[in-house]
């Protein structure tokens, strides 16, 4: 399921937060995987409660998944709010920090992953660069390497970071999402 891929992602703590009642939210959250449970909530019980996972989880980046007028108050107060569904309130949408397009959680997944991989590529180039970029300005400095090929030598590792950049578009990190089931994760009805 979508909720256990999260989790595997690193997503730790997973909550269902919703103004409907106990029996449904659980029955939901059982099928979904999800075990912390919050029914019969209003908009500023939300509100509070994510405001009291950001004090106690002060490391951590929380999130905030929803789609209705309602939710529009808990996006912003999350660290990263989520509007599911393009037909999802405008409130919601404007409130969100990323909108998605579909209705099922599997894309919350795929973009955690894509935002990994991105990251994780973006801490490579930096760190590649400024060394290379170090060394040869080391070499220019001392004098074992003329300026010009010190250069032409950041000239080349800017090509080469644009090219590892290109990794990003490779779908091999997309794997997880495409073993899932089709229609895992919470769909609206």
């Amino acid at each position: 399921h979508t909720i256990a891929a999260l989790r595997r992602e690193g997503v730790e703590r997973i909550a269902l937060l919703t103004g409907d009642n106990e029996v449904f939210a659980r029955e939901v959250a059982k099928e979904a995987g999800i075990d912390e449970v919050h029914a019969s909530l209003l908009p500023q019980d939300k509100v509070a409660w994510m405001e009291a996972v950001n004090a106690d989880e002060k490391n951590g980046t929380t999130g905030f998944a929803g789609d209705g007028i309602n939710d529009a108050p808990v996006l912003m107060t999350a660290d990263v709010g989520v509007a599911m569904g393009g037909l999802g309130s405008d409130a919601a949408i404007e409130a969100a920090d990323v909108v998605l397009m579909q209705d099922n959680l599997s894309a919350l997944l795929k973009g955690v992953i894509i935002s990994k991989k991105t990251m994780n590529i973006a801490r490579q180039n930096i760190i590649f660069a400024l060394l290379v970029k170090f060394l040869f300005l080391l070499l220019a400095a001392i004098g074992y390497m003329p300026m010009w090929l010190a250069v032409f030598a950041d000239v080349g590792v800017t090509l080469l970071v644009i090219l590892n950049c290109f990794r990003i578009f490779r779908n091999s990190h997309l794997q997880e999402i495409e073993k899932l089931p089709e229609g895992s994760g919470i769909q609206k009805s």
